[in-house]
């Protein structure tokens, strides 16, 4: 059974026993309900002759980059000011275990009232949904740095400055790495809800009315152009941490397996 081990071959039937399990679906429940593969191919084509489903996806993908960019960059420094700012760690530590308990989504009417209907209020909402996964994991990244090395470097005269550059951010890397790829996830989350309440156009948007004319086949359509959006931006974030941030240690499971 050596050959089932080959990734090719397991992939290959787990997609077969999940097409099946899917077509199965489909003629117990009716395609008005659950639509079958081919159902829910001709709806995609549908949408993607008429332009509706590149469009959506590009306004979705772009409002996730920004807002992700934004938190992102946001929420590295204030890590970092935290974790090695001890009084701002008291008062921030608090704060951050209080409020990451509230999801995003529970500020979407805020955010309308806040910023309007316009694209702010979408990236707003992306923008929270990244800053406090980034800011935890950023902050426990510094916290676990070795005391010896940041001595080290102060008893060979470097600066409070030079330590943070040259030992606190390399060494926190593989967290703020961790902390900006799991925020990555979210982000889709929190916009998918957003376009729903809140939006004329999207992904989101079109799982969202497309329960108005009953099309189960556009709404599975958007669910897998939202996994193939996560998946193809999860890799490439992957491949950009194994070729430019290998040399601070980050490693996920694509370097693991070789």
């Amino acid at each position: 059974m050596k050959w089932i081990e080959r990734k090719w071959v397991s992939v290959t039937l787990l997609w077969a026993a999940v097409l099946l399990i899917w077509q199965t679906g489909a003629l117990v429940y009716g395609p008005d309900v659950i639509p079958g593969p081919w159902s829910t191919v001709r709806g995609g084509r549908e949408l993607l002759m008429d332009g509706t489903l590149m469009q959506y996806i590009g306004i979705s993908f772009l409002r996730v980059l920004i807002g992700w960019t934004l938190g992102s960059l946001l929420a590295i420094p204030v890590g970092l000011a935290i974790g090695r700012v001890r009084i701002i760690r008291i008062f921030a530590e608090p704060f951050l275990n209080f409020i990451r308990f509230i999801p995003p989504i529970a500020f979407i009417t805020l955010f309308l009232v806040w910023f309007g209907i316009g694209e702010q209020s979408k990236i707003a909402l992306i923008m929270y949904a990244t800053f406090f996964i980034v800011v935890l994991n950023t902050l426990t990244g510094v916290l676990a740095v070795e005391e010896d090395k940041i001595r080290s470097a102060r008893s060979m005269g470097a600066s409070e400055w030079q330590i943070l550059l040259h030992v606190v951010i390399p060494a926190t890397t593989p967290h703020i790495y961790t902390g900006v790829r799991l925020a990555m996830g979210t982000s889709y989350m929190a916009i998918i809800g957003a376009e729903m309440i809140a939006a004329n156009e999207g992904v989101g948007y079109l799982i969202w009315n497309s329960r108005l004319f009953f099309r189960t086949d556009w709404i599975f359509v958007g669910l897998f152009c939202l996994g193939f959006m996560g998946f193809f931006t999860d890799r490439l974030f992957g491949w950009f941490g194994r070729k430019v941030l290998y040399r601070y240690g980050v490693v996920n499971s694509a370097v693991r397996r070789s």
